[in-house]
């Protein structure tokens, strides 16, 4: 019982911290759809998630040697590492900015409805125990 509730929580936190991150690149696109030449970023959420879950990450991670803490990391910052993608725009604009205000709405708001949902998943789970726990 205790593993699949572990399992189950597991899950939902890597979604939680995934839906977190992915929320903060598409807030950074917004802020920056007046920007020229910023790209457009976002992450292959599907992906990102299965390798959070697999017990062996996909790809091994090469890091610099550095002299210096001051000294920029070859390793990609944030949670997302190397992983974050750059959208190629519908329509491009002449300065360069691949920021489409409508994709962006939209994604932005199809992740904050998938974030709620998981919120309520894990309410659940925990509504659910607590009710077990209380007929013993």
């Amino acid at each position: 019982m205790i593993n699949k509730l572990d399992k189950e929580l597991n899950y939902h936190h890597n979604a939680l911290s995934l839906r977190v991150g992915r929320q903060e690149l598409l807030s950074s696109n917004v802020a920056n759809a007046d920007t020229p030449n910023f790209k457009a970023k976002d992450i292959d959420f599907a992906s990102m998630l299965q390798e959070r879950l697999s017990s062996t990450p996909s790809l091994k991670k090469v890091t610099m040697n550095t002299t210096s803490s001051m000294h920029i990391n070859s390793a990609g910052s944030g949670i997302f590492g190397d992983s974050v993608l750059y959208r190629v725009p519908l329509q491009p604009s002449a300065d360069g900015n691949t920021v489409d205000m409508d994709m962006e709405r939209t994604r932005f708001a199809d992740n904050a409805i998938k974030y709620d949902a998981s919120i309520t998943f894990i309410n659940n789970e925990f509504r659910n125990l607590t009710s077990a726990m209380m007929e013993r």
